[in-house]
């Protein structure tokens, strides 16, 4: 058999040839905001459900991981929760520009760059507002 290829071609494009834009920023952070979401909240939501079923005792020590003696918040329940937040709103904003994309539309090198980025926007303001109704609605 014959060589038929070429050795002065690539295999494959090479990510050297690749200009890095918002467009493949926003399918590498959706899925690992997807793959985020599914194992930290499924990692807490079992341990939420174990403590609860364990006694008082295991559920006051997961409580305390993320709650001040107040009742409010403390560091890591403020990370945990306005990570997951901002990881929701971002995968749920890039899945409403995907379904876009999946409809034919949206195609259009400079429409495709603005929403990607629009994608990031979308899930700060919605996570900041979210959080803003939150606090509020605790504090009084």
């Amino acid at each position: 058999m014959a060589n038929v290829r070429n050795s002065a071609r690539p295999l494959s494009p090479h990510l050297s040839i690749w200009k890095w834009g918002p467009s493949m920023a926003v399918s590498i952070v959706h899925r690992a905001t997807g793959s985020g979401m599914a194992t930290v909240g499924t990692i807490l939501f079992v341990w939420w459900l174990s403590a609860l079923a364990s006694g008082p005792a295991a559920y006051g020590a997961f409580v305390d991981l993320f709650t001040l003696q107040s009742g409010a918040l403390n560091i890591a329940g403020y990370v945990f929760g306005i990570g997951l937040t901002l990881s929701f709103f971002q995968h749920m904003a890039s899945g409403v520009r995907h379904l876009f994309l999946d409809a034919g539309a949206n195609f259009e090198l400079g429409a495709n760059k603005r929403t990607a980025l629009a994608t990031f926007v979308v899930a700060i303001v919605l996570t900041a507002g979210f959080w803003a109704f939150l606090l509020e609605k605790s504090n009084g």
